[in-house]
């Protein structure tokens, strides 16, 4: 069974207007989101991950996206999460330029290949321009949903 980005986003963890307006505060934010919906078990945990992730190397990929990851046992299957940010934040891009568009990926520490499958698919559909424009411009969690799932292999 290949792996879709879809099966591990789910809408409780789509926030269609952030407020955070930098890196750290876009990442806790996220997390707390996550928590509140019990995606995350442990926050806490989870943030110093990803802190420490954005530490090694920016998860800012260019064309308006970042993309935080970490493996933690925060967390006890793979699981999404998607912002949108009206202003841009700086997560320290690959060309410079603010991103809009955020998807936070957690996995536990033994689910490394699925961790990476997931990185891989997410970074390949978001190269398409159509699929970045059609997400900045979705009204709601459902139709961010619609369109990944219309445009994953």
């Amino acid at each position: 069974m290949a792996l879709k980005i879809s099966d591990f986003l789910k809408s409780k963890a789509i926030v269609m207007e952030i407020k955070a307006k930098d890196k750290i505060e876009v990442i806790n934010e996220l997390v707390e989101h996550m928590v509140s919906h019990k995606f995350v078990k442990n926050g806490e945990e989870f943030v110093k991950a990803l802190a420490k992730r954005e530490n090694l190397e920016s998860t800012g990929i260019g064309d308006g996206i970042a993309i935080p990851h970490a493996r933690t046992n925060a967390v006890q299957d793979l699981v999404l999460a998607f912002a949108r940010s009206p202003h841009g934040v700086d997560f320290s891009s690959i060309d410079g330029k603010p991103s809009y568009l955020i998807f936070l990926i957690a996995s536990p520490e033994n689910k490394k290949s699925e961790y990476i499958m997931a990185l891989a698919k997410l970074s390949r559909l978001l190269r398409k321009q159509t699929v970045r424009e059609k997400l900045r411009n979705a009204k709601s969690p459902d139709e961010v949903l619609t369109v990944i799932k219309q445009n994953e292999e």
